[in-house]
């Protein structure tokens, strides 16, 4: 987990995500302004020490925080998903524009339900239960709401 300039206008990460992530957002590597975080080595060691070569990515914005990361490291050989539905772009242009970008550079672009299932692979299994659950409470909870 990485932030850019926290104290200016990019501001703090979401305190949502430090609840949910406590270690993770302790441990984030707090960047002076570097816009691609791949391109600033403290973020980018700290990715490498953790011996994965599968990253699932997100921004705030998909055309300047999660383009560049995202496609330098699948440069660099890691199989990256990024999650377009937790990325955006301030117009419909940049944001088609940076997702063809990525996927020209073997970029995976993926949405939340589809990453959750993905990774669940069976939902009765426990882990696909957690996920079921976050997926039906947190990610479409008027889904949820139909279905109970």
């Amino acid at each position: 987990m990485t932030s850019s300039q926290e104290e200016n206008a990019q501001g703090p990460i979401l305190p949502e995500i430090a609840e949910i992530l406590p270690e993770a957002y302790e441990a984030r590597v707090k960047r002076p302004g570097v816009v691609n975080a791949w391109a600033y080595k403290e973020f980018h060691d700290a990715v490498v020490a953790t011996g994965r070569k599968n990253l699932i990515m997100a921004g705030v914005t998909t055309d300047v925080c999660l383009i560049f990361p995202a496609i330098d490291a699948a440069t660099e050989g890691f199989a990256v998903q990024a999650v377009m539905d937790a990325s955006g772009s301030p117009s419909d242009l940049s944001e088609e524009f940076s997702r063809q970008r990525m996927h020209d550079a073997g970029v995976v672009l993926t949405a939340t339900n589809t990453l959750m299932a993905e990774i669940a692979q069976d939902w009765s299994t426990p882990t696909g239960q957690q996920l079921i659950g976050l997926l039906f409470t947190d990610v479409f909870p008027a889904l949820g709401a139909e279905i109970a």
